[in-house]
């Protein structure tokens, strides 16, 4: 009898810890899952920031190379051109499907860039590095000459490789492409000769 009590304390016993360890993990898995959750509702620094202007030094960019910033969640180009490529813009428009960049003028190209070279400076070439097609990402071509993919007199530019859109070098879309309209040029202005603020062009 004495046994059989002792026994049934033993389970008792057993139980209640099993239940207690087990509500510890409940609860520490409640809050683990909890707090995930509750952190989606903060906002992140990047996203605090998702909407402000983006300054960019190019002291340092050489003729020929290109810098890559992230403005407002794309990826924004910084082309710093050499002469010969500045060159390669003109005498293009029967080739090019916008050559003036007259398409949606306002939601492509700022005033101050409706040019040839679609910049302030026809040094430098600022775009958003995103296709006007399916929203993929052109690659650099800056080299010239008959490459896969390319006609024989390319002049440099950029490939969209996702459907073969192609763009010059100031990122207009050559005719009978995917991509319907030229790369977008942002907001921008130049805070001094080695400075650009991009998103921002109250000075431009």
């Amino acid at each position: 009898m004495s046994e059989t009590l002792v026994d049934s304390k033993k389970i008792d016993s057993s139980k209640r810890t099993w239940l207690i360890a087990s509500g510890c993990v409940g609860a520490v898995g409640g809050v683990a899952t909890a707090i995930p959750f509750v952190s989606t509702f903060q906002p992140s620094e990047r996203a605090k920031a998702a909407g402000a202007a983006v300054e960019v030094d190019i002291a340092d960019l050489k003729p020929g190379e290109k810098v890559t910033v992230e403005w407002r969640g794309k990826p924004v180009w910084v082309v710093r051109r050499t002469p010969e490529q500045v060159a390669a813009l003109a005498g293009k428009d029967a080739e090019l499907a916008d050559p003036k960049s007259e398409r949606n003028p306002s939601d492509l190209t700022p005033e101050y860039a409706r040019n040839e070279a679609r910049s302030i400076k026809p040094e430098y070439f600022v775009a958003v590095g995103i296709c006007s097609h399916l929203g993929c990402s052109p690659s650099d071509k800056f080299q010239t000459g008959a490459q896969p993919s390319l006609p024989d007199n390319w002049a440099g530019g950029f490939l969209c490789p996702c459907h073969g859109s192609t763009f010059d070098m100031a990122g207009r879309v050559f005719k009978n492409k995917p991509a319907p309209d030229n790369l977008e040029v942002p907001p921008h202005m130049y805070l001094s000769d080695s400075k650009l603020l991009i998103g921002e062009d109250k000075k431009a």
